[in-house]
């Protein structure tokens, strides 16, 4: 089963920052070569109640690196008595992703969320371990060249939560149209303020 999970492949996935908050949004369709293995794809996991990681790439690949982080999150808040920082994951994150450069994992992720120290926070990383911190917006995946140029022609700088979300929506759904990696039922939005993370889903 595990080869087979190694090649659900397809996915658009993508992040902006706003005055008040961060907005992530991602489809859920799954492919596994010409297949759709899945419609129901959850491609935005908590790794805690502030931060969240998006996948795109390999599911177990993405699946063994959330399970990873969210083992050292915890036991570094055990250790430090005290959240980590939304860099501190993103740095471990590409640590993880560096020391198996030869060997790689098959993904590309953004990690976002809010702390105390630094606030709202994105990052976006390669399968070699490459991080960028994202100061505007970023998208994943194969659709991601799709929306990126509806996230280039309608993003401003001060954009509110709501004006992000209608953004995401129309860039996912621009994806969906001309992506054939990309689709299944809904799109799943998660927002991110100082009070927490909700996600729904979006039915198109």
């Amino acid at each position: 089963m595990e080869i087979f999970e190694k090649l659900k492949t397809g996915t658009t996935t993508l992040g902006i920052i706003c005055k008040n908050g961060i907005v992530i949004a991602a489809e859920k369709k799954s492919t596994m070569g010409y297949l759709v293995a899945s419609k129901e794809t959850e491609k935005i996991i908590k790794l805690n109640d502030r931060i969240v990681m998006t996948t795109a790439g390999s599911v177990g690949d993405n699946l063994t690196l959330a399970r990873w982080l969210r083992a050292e999150i915890k036991l570094f808040e055990i250790q430090n008595n005290r959240k980590i920082s939304v860099r501190g994951v993103a740095t471990l994150l590409s640590n993880i992703l560096n020391s198996y450069r030869f060997f790689p994992f098959f993904v590309q992720i953004l990690i976002a969320g809010y702390d105390e120290y630094e606030g709202f926070k994105m990052y976006s990383f390669d399968m070699l371990g490459g991080m960028e911190e994202e100061k505007k917006f970023f998208a994943t995946g194969s659709g991601s060249p799709m929306a990126l140029g509806v996230l280039e022609a309608l993003y401003k700088e001060n954009l509110d939560i709501k004006e992000a979300k209608d953004i995401a929506i129309k860039a996912i759904k621009a994806a969906i149209e001309r992506d054939i990696g990309s689709g299944g039922k809904g799109i799943d939005i998660a927002i991110i303020t100082e009070k927490g993370i909700q996600i729904e889903t979006i039915q198109i």
